[in-house]
């Protein structure tokens, strides 16, 4: 039995963050239903494809929030369920009839999780945006690329993901604890403004005391140290080098057959220098070889593989990472290997009633 088997969440469906929360927790066990629009939020490859990991584990019931043929069912299903999520923008729910106090009125021990990218209030609430936009403002995007270049997007992990879904499933699940004691829901307020500034917490702090620069590829973890960055290799392919620790740092020198002496770890200045010795190293062999040469070290030397070749790799098969070339259900519970249920069938509005015994 999965932790979550007998909770019931209403899901809202959008795009970003409220769907990859939704799977989450259909992958811990919850039951839940995906309550759908007819027209699309966004590019519809998100839901034709991505659909197949984002989508799973949860039947989907087509609904029209305007209608008042579909408020009683709406309004019935939410009534027995444990939480609803959402990701409209601010008001919205409101104005469809469905916000927290509707909602909670008739059933006090709900959890109404929301996430947005600025958030239930502030002077940017209103605001359209994206992930991009969102972690600009949390300062940590500036903190990600070259040096000499703008910033990269690091996909929507930051925002969308980190910063958005999984601190609505922290803040959902720490609410549910609460309301099985108190018998209260609580609104849960998820901006993703706020999560990603919370992720890039480390920066910030080291900032503070003058151990990290506003300056790009200049700093320990972001590419400005020699032994923790990637490298191109001779087949143009590339690895990743994570010796951040003195020792680990030995075993990269010896792995390369570089001096210690020639190559202190923390000379800041000598960084640029010695980071182009490295790089020039790292080109004298295919990235298979660097990665045999260094297998069974203390290096912290890996293979970067792409998305075709992370499922294959061994470590991945063994621990059931992927299945059927998809991420698995993570994290794992006693040792045993995720299991991923599929998208159920679409139902019907009486049809997801009659599921959870709900009268219409």
């Amino acid at each position: 039995m999965q932790p979550l088997a007998g909770l019931r969440i209403l899901e809202f469906d959008g795009l970003g963050p409220v769907t990859f929360a939704g799977m989450m927790l259909a992958d811990l066990g919850a039951e839940v239903l995906r309550l759908t629009r007819s027209a699309s939020a966004g590019p519809a490859v998100f839901d034709q494809v991505g659909g197949a990991v984002l989508h799973r584990g949860r039947a989907a019931i087509p609904v029209d929030l305007k209608s008042e043929a579909d408020r009683a069912g709406v309004l019935a299903l939410a009534a027995s369920a444990d939480a609803v999520i959402e990701g409209f923008r601010p008001g919205v729910m409101e104005r469809l009839g469905y916000g927290p106090e509707a909602l909670q009125a008739a059933n006090p021990r709900l959890v109404f999780g929301r996430v947005t990218g600025w958030g239930q209030h502030g002077p940017l609430a209103d605001q359209v945006g994206h992930d991009l936009n969102y972690i600009g403002l949390s300062g940590v995007l500036h903190a990600m690329g070259p040096g000499d270049r703008p910033p990269s997007p690091p996909l929507n992990l930051v925002g969308d993901y980190g910063g958005g879904a999984m601190l609505l499933v922290v803040g959902v699940l720490a609410a549910l604890v609460e309301a099985r004691t108190t018998g209260r829901g609580r609104v849960v307020d998820a901006a993703m403004t706020d999560g990603s500034a919370l992720l890039g917490g480390l920066f910030h702090a080291l900032r503070d005391q003058g151990l990290w620069s506003d300056r790009r590829g200049a700093n320990l973890l972001d590419g400005g140290a020699p032994f923790y960055r990637c490298y191109a290799c001779r087949d143009g392919g590339f690895v990743a080098v994570g010796a951040l620790e003195p020792r680990f740092y030995a075993a990269l020198l010896g792995g390369l057959g570089i001096d210690p002496d020639e190559a202190p770890q923390h000379d800041v200045d000598a960084w640029p220098a010695l980071a182009a010795r490295f790089a020039a190293v790292f080109l004298t062999r295919d990235r298979n070889d660097w990665a045999t040469h260094f297998s069974g070290t203390e290096a912290c030397v890996t293979p970067v593989l792409s998305m075709a070749e992370a499922p294959d790799h061994p470590h991945n098969r063994a621990r059931q990472t992927f299945r059927d070339g998809l991420p698995a259900p993570a994290p794992r519970f006693d040792g045993a290997a995720p299991t991923a249920r599929p998208a159920g069938a679409d139902l019907s509005l009486a049809q997801a009633l009659d599921a959870w015994s709900v009268p219409g």
